[in-house]
């Protein structure tokens, strides 16, 4: 996922991650993007040190593990 948006909020920062598109259905971006079309997933962190680690406009691999 792409950040698209970091915003200073009154306790912390909100970092906005979208889906990445490709237009090379064989590349890692355009194989997600086909499964996985549209949404976003918003973060929010009190800590800077932590939202100093997003970047806008750079990709980051987001995982979701159920719980058993």
């Amino acid at each position: 996922m792409k950040v698209t948006e970091i915003t200073q909020r009154e306790f912390g920062k909100s970092i906005k991650l979208q889906p990445v598109y490709s237009s090379d259905p064989e590349s890692e971006n355009g194989k997600f993007y086909k499964q996985t079309p549209g949404g976003n997933v918003e973060l929010t962190t009190v800590n800077d040190e932590a939202a100093k680690e997003f970047e806008i406009g750079k990709e980051y691999y987001v995982d979701f593990t159920k719980v058993n």
